[in-house]
């Protein structure tokens, strides 16, 4: 009996399939709403789309949180709003051409409890190159002027805005790509970790035809051959990754010590059953 050698690598008869890399990340078009959907999915929250598919439709296991896309509309855009027991509620809007890369920093986030330190949201910008404004309200550019986020306070209200636009050449206007808007109240480790992934350096790959026509001339583009195993095998390990980080949330709380009772306490026991009657006896 033969004994078959175990295969690694890539599938026999495998074609690499064309890809690009894009750089700025902020230029590179919208991307497949699976890089989200199967997160939140493996995170533990519940799919509420609808049987048409329309509007995709996720909420956290507390249900403080629903996230949305909705395509069947002129703009199609994200909507998230969280409405989290004893906090002020919120909202936000984004674009759909906005790259999926670039919103799970946010998405991601809402799926893990808010961390002890505080945030920096603009912090995550100016280490990495980006430029501190200049205006009344505090914000960071990227250097070429092409994305911006903003803190902006009027009157009693206050909202954080992101917005992407081609950069500014002597040929022509800008061209906007996609914005975003923060209600106040928005969780601000959400956001911060939004920033990191807008500033983050690293390309993102995108399919043939699904890069913006108008930002080809302006971003870096580099053809990439992959195989259809190695996109299929990193988004399984995305997916593998929510899960992985969700059971040990779950399995640390399950862990944690339960308070014990000080010493010299009285143990408040039930109170004792009433005592039975006595049956009288019957004379012969």
């Amino acid at each position: 009996m033969t004994r078959r050698t175990p295969r690694w690598g890539p599938a026999a008869g495998e074609v690499p399939i064309q890809r690009y890399l894009v750089r700025p990340r902020h230029l590179a078009g919208g991307g497949d709403l699976a890089h989200i959907t199967d997160y939140l999915a493996g995170a533990g929250w519940k799919n509420r789309t609808s049987r048409s598919g329309s509007p995709v439709c996720f909420e956290s296991p507390d249900r403080s949180v629903r996230i949305g896309y909705i395509s069947r509309t002129s703009s199609p855009m994200w909507i998230i709003s969280g409405t989290p027991p004893g906090r002020p509620a919120w909202n936000a809007t984004l674009g759909a051409a906005i790259p999926v890369e670039i919103l799970a920093g946010f998405t991601d986030a809402l799926t893990r409890p808010r961390p002890a330190h505080a945030p920096d949201v603009l912090g995550q910008l100016t280490a990495r190159g980006w430029a501190p404004g200049k205006g009344g309200h505090p914000a960071a550019g990227h250097p070429d002027g092409s994305a911006l986020l903003q803190y902006r306070r009027e009157g009693e209200h206050a909202i954080w805005w992101a917005s992407a636009h081609t950069p500014g050449t002597n040929d022509g206007p800008t061209v906007p790509l996609w914005n975003a808007g923060f209600s106040e109240h928005t969780p601000l480790h959400a956001l911060e970790t939004f920033a990191a992934a807008l500033a983050d350096p690293q390309p993102i790959l995108r399919p043939p035809g699904r890069i913006p026509f108008v930002t080809i001339r302006h971003a870096a583009i580099t053809p990439y051959p992959v195989l259809p195993s190695q996109l299929n095998a990193a988004r399984r390990a995305r997916t593998a990754a929510a899960r992985a980080a969700t059971w040990a949330r779950s399995a640390r709380a399950f862990a944690r010590p339960r308070p014990r009772p000080r010493a010299g306490t009285p143990l408040s026991l039930p109170p004792a059953a009433p005592p039975r009657p006595a049956h009288p006896t019957r004379s012969r």
